[in-house]
């Protein structure tokens, strides 16, 4: 079996001080995908780095105490990509990629279009030259599982006010379009969807700090872990984790019936 937990952190810092390292060999993960880092390289401790029985890569952003990814895994991997190739994406520290033989891992931590309109054109620009990549990624001939924060919504049943909420970033018709796009036209699989299809109040992996929205479970599903067909029709279970919180975020862990 091969488990893969994704998680956004809110800053790997803060999310450590919560009991994120106490918790995490408790979950025997293989691989462990993070979004938000929120800290540069020489932030990180040797625990942060190298928790037990695992190793870290990294992608930082240039930016002090903003985004960033990285991965954990108890396998070495066979090759590390770090980053698009694409300057002003790669400067926010946002696409980490381990392949590991026939399968390829990545940390994905897609733009936030919700503070400003200069945002939301940041994000859809990201979007615009990131779907070539998720092509290029279904047809290489590997199996890939690309785990993060796509910051958005797909459907009505993947956040709880839908119908306030379809002119806020996050649940534009554009943003989820697009999603749409990777899973008909480029044939990806929405791993938590192939097995929970109709769940609603379950799925929800992040909830604004205002309000009681985490009290009152008024979430958002907007961490996924997205797959080439082969790989996603081995999936045996999914959950989302919300007996502590290390993040405004909850992670995600998906159980496949994968060899690495």
């Amino acid at each position: 079996m091969l488990r893969i937990i994704s998680l956004n952190l809110n800053g790997i810092r803060s999310a450590v001080s919560k009991g994120y390292l106490d918790w995490l060999p408790r979950q025997q993960a293989d691989i462990v995908c993070m979004q938000e880092l929120k800290a540069q390289a020489g932030d990180l401790n040797p625990e942060m780095r190298s928790p037990e029985g695992m190793k870290g890569w990294f992608h930082h952003a240039e930016k002090k105490g903003y985004s960033g990814v990285g991965i954990y895994s108890r396998i070495e991997p066979d090759r590390v990509v770090e980053g698009l190739g694409i300057a002003d994406i790669d400067a926010e520290g946002r696409f980490l990629q381990l392949d590991f033989g026939k399968l390829s891992v990545v940390s994905l931590y897609l733009p936030s279009g919700s503070s400003s309109e200069e945002r939301l054109q940041i994000k859809f620009s990201f979007m615009d030259r990131f779907l070539p990549r998720m092509a290029a990624l279904a047809a290489s001939g590997q199996e890939v599982v690309v785990c993060g924060d796509w910051n958005i919504a797909h459907r009505e049943i993947d956040l709880k006010n839908w119908k306030s909420n379809q002119k806020n970033s996050g649940f534009l018709p554009e943003e989820r379009a697009w999603l749409s796009r990777l899973f008909d036209e480029q044939g990806w699989i929405d791993v938590y969807r192939r097995l929970h299809p109709e769940a609603t109040d379950a799925c929800y992996t992040w909830w604004s700090n205002r309000g009681q929205a985490w009290a009152k479970n008024v979430g958002w599903r907007l961490d996924y872990q997205i797959a080439t067909p082969a790989i996603a029709g081995t999936a045996l279970a999914t959950a989302v984790y919300k007996e502590q919180r290390f993040s405004d975020h909850a992670p995600l862990t998906v159980d496949y019936d994968w060899a690495l």
